[in-house]
């Protein structure tokens, strides 16, 4: 076996690396941009909630508008109240449930989409 010097450690050194900033997504930067694509996007969300807030107040304003017809059908007080109480005020929270969740799936939906991530 010979002795032959093992080569010699060298450290390398180069410019600072700069930080390149984090790559936005296309959606969102064409919003930021306020580009006619990223007003789609933003028109879509709004369509969206606009449509589930008409669909709210269509199915409150019927609820409402039928009520009196009750009323008078019933001719009765205890009847109104128990129409009042169990069917009219459910209603209305069911529909109040419907519409947060269906705003809320719509932001999502949105985000989902701004983001980058596949729909479900």
């Amino acid at each position: 076996m010979s002795a032959e010097p093992l080569p010699r450690r060298e450290t390398v050194t180069g410019r600072p690396r700069q930080v390149r900033p984090l790559p936005r997504h296309r959606a969102q930067s064409e919003i930021d941009e306020q580009t006619a694509l990223g007003d789609a996007y933003v028109r879509s969300l709004m369509r969206g909630q606009l449509r589930a807030g008409l669909g709210a107040f269509t199915l409150i304003a019927l609820l409402a508008g039928s009520l009196p017809l009750a009323f008078a059908a019933l001719r009765s007080e205890p009847a109104v109240w128990i129409v009042l109480g169990l069917g009219a005020y459910p209603l209305l929270v069911g529909v109040a449930w419907w519409y947060v969740r269906r705003a809320e799936r719509n932001e999502q939906d949105f985000a989902r989409l701004v983001e980058g991530r596949p729909a479900r």
